[in-house]
């Protein structure tokens, strides 16, 4: 059951957004990921289920709009963060900010460098006010 609620997660947006992505001409954010580290790696996701069963009055937020985890790229273990812009054009809700933030404190303790692929339209308007960037509270 967790597996297939992780790959629907995976879906991000959906089938139909991800569709139109493609239909741009656009890579996704796990496309953009899986380009960006080095070949016959691994990259290590984590806070996949962030944001599972919240904002749905919004419509939902799969992994609360970004894609965190470790890669190899060029041979240096790095912190990955991809907007996923299937979820909301990559809107940040206050979620998106905490997994952020997360990914920056585990990158600082463990001195790797951060590889942000932005494609974000902003702050998630309607929520807007929830949101302030403090370490404590993000909101």
């Amino acid at each position: 059951k967790m597996k297939h609620r992780g790959d629907e997660i995976r879906l991000g947006g959906g089938k139909k957004r991800l569709q139109q992505q493609a239909d741009q001409g656009k890579l996704t954010a796990r496309e953009r990921v899986s380009y960006l580290i080095d070949e016959d790696t691994d990259f290590f996701e984590f806070g996949l289920f962030t944001a599972y069963g919240q904002y749905e009055e919004h419509g939902g937020c799969p992994a609360a709009g970004v894609i965190i985890g470790l890669g190899y790229v060029s041979g240096r273990l790095c912190m990955i963060v991809a907007n996923d812009a299937t979820v909301k054009a990559g809107a940040w809700f206050p979620l998106t900010g905490k997994k952020n933030l997360r990914a920056q404190e585990i990158a600082m303790e463990n001195r790797l460098p951060v590889i942000y692929l932005v494609d974000s339209a902003g702050i998630f308007l309607p929520m807007q006010d929830e949101i302030f960037a403090d370490k404590e509270h993000f909101g």
